[in-house]
């Protein structure tokens, strides 16, 4: 391994991705719907193992989001007096439109393998790895206000938007593990929740996960 030169390689510095979430083990009187979807960006620093530089360490920070959406769903976000629940409103006035937004600020650590390690932009890939992150916001996002049969109330535009924000009932704290598979500068992210979300009494068990795309050695 001593002949390998790393001088260009990319090293994967910046990571984005993109893609699905949902929740796992969720209750069916959730009514999740829409494109429920996740987004994240990391910095990341790459190490190559000196005994066999396809295999390295990477870690660094960023920013992991969730957004969950709804469909005729009151989320009681902003009521302390009781657990967390996710009400089924479709028989009286309600939001058209309801999204649950969780953003963390997060440090990912993955353990990588690259077929070639001279070239990665143009090797197969695979990562596994943890993301410890900490709560910095979380809030629901509400859009247009209608009666039972969808119609937007009088005295109000479609367009009407009422946010509320509340870290309450969420863990404060995240840990998730990771893995990717890919070729080049694209690969396949999946991640699982591996702690709870909403914390214990407070509200339903369920496991957030997303599956997407990132796209990396930048």
């Amino acid at each position: 391994w001593s002949k390998v030169k790393l001088t260009g390689r990319a090293n994967e510095h910046l990571m984005i991705q993109y893609g699905i979430a949902g929740w796992a083990k969720k209750p069916d009187s959730l009514n999740t719907g829409g494109f429920s979807r996740s987004f994240n960006f990391y910095v990341m620093i790459d190490m190559p193992f000196k005994t066999d530089p396809r295999f390295s360490f990477a870690f660094g920070p960023g920013i992991g989001t969730d957004h969950i959406f709804f469909e005729k769903t009151n989320i009681t976000i902003a009521d302390r007096r009781s657990p967390l629940r996710f009400q089924n409103v479709q028989d009286t006035n309600h939001f058209q439109k309801t999204k649950l937004v969780n953003a963390y600020l997060e440090l990912p650590i993955e353990l990588r393998f690259s077929m070639n390690p001279e070239n990665v932009k143009k090797s197969f890939k695979a990562a596994l790895g943890i993301k410890i992150g900490t709560l910095v916001d979380a809030h629901t996002k509400n859009k247009n206000w209608v009666d039972k049969n969808g119609k937007t109330l009088a005295g109000f535009s479609d367009k009407f938007v009422q946010k509320q924000k509340e870290k309450y009932f969420f863990n404060g704290n995240r840990f998730v593990g990771t893995m990717r598979v890919g070729y080049g500068n694209l690969s396949l992210f999946g991640s699982y929740n591996l702690g709870a979300f909403i914390k214990e009494g407070l509200g339903p068990v369920v496991k957030p996960y997303s599956i997407g795309l990132t796209l990396s050695g930048l």
